[in-house]
């Protein structure tokens, strides 16, 4: 291309982006069509007087989740419980991480943080076992900033129940309320002091109910859980869960560390019900019977008639499975054997092994229990009387 050519273009696109600005600035200045815009000064927006401003906002006005926290709120504490280490136990960790022994005269302090809701008006407090376990003082925070020195009453690892008595009377108290109406699907509210942040109000859902011990992760425990969606964080075990009416069915105690979303709760029966054993004999005793069970399925069959495990051949479909019998043991005692298919205990059909868990739990230690197996097709009933439940100290 000549050198002309090249000027002639660049003039020609010149002279084509010079229409298109200049048509351009024309119908800007001259298109009266285009709305016109105020200039004028405005007036600043005007917030209400803060002295006409209500302190306490009427509950009517406010969510059934708000109405719950504000009533339950004032009967949930936080608890700082402390633990003195002896010499002696922190030397290992002393050789371990700096290669020399620890000062004859130091001792340290562990420490840690959970919630727990008052259920007496007279200074009781529920909450979870291994908040206060092992804890040589408890301190006790109410949300109006109140502090007391909480004595531990008593604690029940089987179960993760613990009571705490405080040493004064006329405190707020909760509403207990039913687990066993509650489904999944059904609101739920957990209150606490998760990472020490007091009285924290998170909602969710009831995702299950029903949850053994085994699938929570925690084996040692005897409950039958209720899952739930709320946030439950480290400082939530041991406070309420409530239901839409702010009433507590459960006791918020574990979390799974490698899931999100699901927390666990004990329900407020259980809990009450060994809460009392607590104050009224100072242990819980829970009634045992030395079995190792498991609820069949199809595969489980198949896999226990091919595992060389189980010296057994089970014909059954489905049902509770005995696989152990603990050596003089109430259930050896009483004549269960390894292969008995447990359909009934106390006069109520049972499924799986915590329906079983269940009726033994609320039977009597000591007195007899009827329990109907199947035997190799055949139907036989036990008397066995339950012991009680032997727990590491």
């Amino acid at each position: 291309m000549s050198r002309a050519s090249k000027q002639l273009g660049l003039y020609l696109g010149l002279l084509a982006l010079g229409g298109v600005a200049g048509l351009s600035a024309g119908e800007y200045f001259q298109d009266d069509s285009r709305p016109k815009v105020n200039l004028s000064p405005v007036q600043p927006i005007q917030l209400p007087d803060a002295s006409s401003r209500p302190t306490n906002p009427p509950l009517e006005n406010s969510s059934f989740i708000a109405r719950a926290a504000q009533t339950v709120g004032p009967a949930v504490v936080r608890l700082d419980s402390a633990r003195i280490v002896s010499q002696k136990e922190q030397e290992p960790f002393y050789r371990r991480f700096f290669g020399e022994e620890s000062p004859p005269d130091r001792r340290r302090v562990r420490e840690g943080t959970g919630s727990g809701f008052i259920f007496s008006s007279d200074g009781l407090v529920l909450t979870n076992a291994h908040v206060v376990e092992d804890a040589d003082e408890v301190k006790v925070t109410l949300k109006d900033g109140r502090k007391f020195d909480g004595v531990v009453v008593g604690a029940d690892p089987v179960t993760d129940v613990a009571v705490i008595k405080l040493p004064t009377n006329n405190l707020p108290t909760v509403t207990l309320g039913s687990s066993e109406a509650i489904i999944p699907g059904d609101w739920a509210i957990a209150i606490g002091n998760p990472l020490g942040l007091n009285n924290t109000v998170t909602v969710g859902i009831i995702s299950a109910i029903g949850r053994s011990s085994s699938q929570v992760g925690i084996p040692d425990k005897r409950v039958s859980f209720i899952q739930t969606d709320a946030a439950i964080n480290p400082g939530n075990s041991g406070g309420p869960l409530l239901n839409a009416q702010g009433e507590v069915i459960g006791v918020n105690t574990a979390i799974r560390a490698n899931a999100e979303g699901l927390g666990f709760a004990i329900p407020i029966e259980l809990a009450s019900r060994i809460a009392n054993q607590l104050v009224t004999e100072g242990e819980a005793a829970h009634p045992y019977l030395g079995i190792r069970m498991i609820t069949l399925t199809p595969d489980l069959r198949k896999e226990i008639n091919n595992s060389s495990r189980f010296d057994l051949s089970v014909e059954a479909k489905q049902g509770v499975l005995v696989v152990e019998v603990v050596n003089n043991s109430p259930a050896d005692r009483a004549g269960f054997q390894e292969g008995d298919i447990i359909l009934n205990v106390g006069g109520n059909a049972v499924q799986t092994g915590t329906d079983v868990q269940q009726a033994v739990e609320l039977s009597a230690i000591g007195e007899d229990l009827a329990v109907k197996v199947n035997r190799d097709g055949e139907e036989k009933t036990l008397t066995v009387r339950p012991g009680k439940f032997p727990v590491d100290n």
